[in-house]
Formats: C-alpha cells, structure tokens, sequence
C-alpha cells in the first residue's frame, strides 16, 4: 500500500470520527433535559409508590440530603428524602442499597415514618437471578409489601431476618440470598432511623426546656 493511499485512509477515519462524535454531542445535547426530567419523574414514581403524594405537601425531590454512615449501605453516600405536611415531618425514603445480593447490590427505597415504622419498600435496581432471586421486585410478587407497617419491635430486632435465619421473613425456593439482602438493610436503616431521627428531622428533637432531668436529690428525714 503506498503512502498516499494510507494518508488518504487516515483522513476518511478522522473525518468519520469527527461526524461520528459531533453527532453523538448533538443528540446528546439535544436529548439532555429530556433524559432528566424522564429520571426526575421515574424517582418520583418510586417515591410515591410508598409514600403517596397525599401524605406530603413539599417538594420531595428537592427536598433531600445525603448521609454517609458504614453502619448504612455497606458506607455508601445515601440520600434521604425528606416529607413534610404542614411543616411537620411525615416521613423519611432512604435511597440505600444492598451491598450482599446474589447478583451483585440491590437497589432500595425504604421509607420510614416519623414513627420508626415502615411506610414502604421497594426494590429500584438489581440483578438477581430471573424466576428465583427476583421475587424481591414488586411487579414480581407481593413479597416486598410484607415490610409495610413494621417496626424494631414488630418483629423483636433479633427476628429481623429470613426464617432460615431464624427470622419472620419468608424466603423464596432455592433463593436465600436476595431476601436476606433486602431484610439486612431495611432493618439497617431503622436502626439508623432510631438512632438519628433526629438528625434527619432537627424539630423531632425535645425542646432544651422539655429535656428530662435528674431527679432532686431527696431531703434527708429529720
């Protein structure tokens, strides 16, 4: 091949990876906001699927704060959207994640109310294996709807896991790993709920005026 011939192949290349980038940028650029709104309205979908938009009269998408925590998602940032009605906190969604699925992590929403019960679960991302691990997703059965209502004492903490684990959840035929998962960080995050609720919701914090204090040291009998 002579040189003219390679010259003129190197140019056709740049010249087709030149149209080939600036079209991607255009659409890229061209679709953008759409692709953010479409993301913007999918959380939210998620969201609301457990905690209906009736429950909260403030933005809930703008409304949120990241925490870190290693008792939390296995130390990853999590964000946590905030509800409120009237000023007063409904709620808290935890964006967490579980970190030991079969497949690899799973993503979660797990919603709290302010009375460390469970508003909702639901699962936003995993792969788990089709037919087996794959019960934890909503559309695949009513598994994930067994977490509405509960709480840190409903079951007793040391019941928080699947029946092999001596827990109250069910697992699935020849998948424990997936329920498990899922049980492990919904009860992660009420525990960290109790923990720093507060901190999540400064105004759930007793009043200086309102803090207990020790009793008074009785006077001795005379």
């Amino acid at each position: 091949m002579s040189v003219r011939h390679i010259l003129t192949s190197a140019v056709l290349l740049a010249l087709f990876a030149l149209i080939g980038t600036t079209l991607v940028a255009l659409i890229h650029d061209g679709t953008a906001e759409r692709i953010i709104e479409n993301e913007r309205l999918a959380t939210l979908r998620n969201l609301n699927a457990i905690l209906p938009h009736e429950r909260y009269d403030n933005e809930l998408l703008a409304d949120q704060r990241v925490i870190r925590d290693e008792t939390l998602a296995g130390g990853q940032p999590v964000t946590v959207y905030r509800a409120f009605r009237d000023e007063s906190p409904v709620a808290a969604v935890f964006a967490t994640v579980a970190p030991d699925g079969y497949g690899g992590p799973i993503r979660l929403l797990v919603g709290v109310n302010v009375d460390g019960t469970v508003a909702g679960v639901r699962v936003t991302g995993h792969r788990e294996t089709p037919g087996l691990g794959d019960p934890i997703e909503a559309s695949r059965s009513d598994w994930i709807l067994g977490f509405d209502g509960r709480s840190l004492g409903d079951p007793p903490l040391a019941r928080w896991a699947v029946a092999r684990d001596g827990g109250v959840f069910d697992q699935f035929t020849g998948a424990t790993i997936s329920p498990r998962a899922v049980v492990g960080a919904v009860r992660e995050v009420l525990v960290y709920f109790a923990a720093h609720g507060e901190t999540i919701f400064p105004s759930l914090a007793a009043p200086a005026g309102d803090a207990p204090t020790e009793p008074s040291e009785e006077e001795p009998d005379e």
